[in-house]
């Protein structure tokens, strides 16, 4: 190599990958040798092999936790996609209400965090004066525990989290329509083909890298989820809610890594996650490289 061509360059690109090391492949390579280790944050670190990944598939709180972080993520995903495409089909033009209506979608994804989710907890509060109970109470019904009554956990998850990531999806389908020739539509009609052969021949087939973008991106986020049944649900005692029904695997996680400080466990644990996300990811991008014969 000519360092004395290259010498500057290097230079320039030095700094970004010794901090990339430092705090990206470093904490990762840490955290695999902890996961094969008995490690509780006062002691040091004692290796016993595969010991935390036996006792995780022994422990009933995280197959609790797995199972309901995969009703969430398979609701949400599902929901947030096929709505986000609804929208961007019905309210994609240029018109200033379609505009409106698109920043009022978006809004939830920019002012999310603790304090929306704060807004949440009194809207769906168990007492009478919590918004949804106000309004089941003008119909006549008696007020439902929503953050109480292990039935009702995942629903209020679900809602809360389509909420936060529809605008989101809506904003990609509509980026993603408008980068489809318009003289495929014009074509189409002068053919006779109805909306519905549109939508099916034209649109779906067009819009299936933005289908597998949001997909993907949707799974993801949703199998990490954590401050919404943290702030909902989470409680002094249990961070799971009413009999574990909001315990998610991020959830399950951090009451094992920094409530108990059974660090090496809770490494295994995120190892579990990442691996489940690699195989549910590669799984999705197989399934949809087959139906487009790649």
């Amino acid at each position: 190599m000519n360092w004395r061509r290259h010498g500057r360059d290097i230079a320039l690109v030095t700094p970004f990958f010794a901090l990339f090391g430092l705090f990206g492949i470093w904490p990762v390579l840490r955290s695999a040798w902890l996961s094969l280790t008995d490690y509780h944050a006062t002691d040091a670190p004692r290796f016993i092999g595969l010991r935390n990944y036996a006792e995780l598939a022994a422990d009933e709180r995280f197959w609790t936790a797995l199972g309901n972080t995969a009703a969430y993520m398979a609701s949400v995903s599902t929901i947030a996609v096929l709505l986000g495409l609804v929208l961007a089909l019905n309210f994609g033009s240029n018109s200033r209400l379609h505009q409106a209506v698109r920043v009022a979608f978006f809004l939830p994804s920019v002012a999310g965090g603790v304090g929306a989710i704060s807004a949440w907890k009194w809207l769906a509060n168990s007492e009478a004066y919590g918004l949804f109970n106000s309004l089941r109470a003008a119909f006549g019904l008696a007020p439902a525990r929503f953050l109480g009554d292990p039935g009702w956990t995942l629903p209020v998850l679900v809602l809360v989290g389509v909420w936060s990531v529809l605008g989101y999806n809506l904003v990609i389908f509509v980026t993603g329509l408008r980068a489809i020739p318009q003289e495929l539509y014009q074509a189409a009609r002068l053919d006779g083909a109805s909306r519905w052969q549109q939508l099916r021949h034209i649109t779906l087939p067009n819009l299936r890298p933005t289908l597998v973008y949001v997909s993907v991106t949707g799974m993801i986020a949703s199998f990490q989820v954590f401050y919404e049944p943290y702030l909902l649900y989470g409680a002094v005692d249990t961070l799971g809610g009413p009999l574990d029904s909001a315990l998610m695997l991020v959830t399950y996680l951090f009451d094992r890594g920094f409530r108990h400080l059974d660090l090496g466990l809770a490494s295994a644990a995120a190892w579990v996650l990442t691996l489940l996300l690699f195989g549910l990811t590669w799984l999705n991008l197989k399934l949809i490289g087959q139906e487009t014969g790649r």
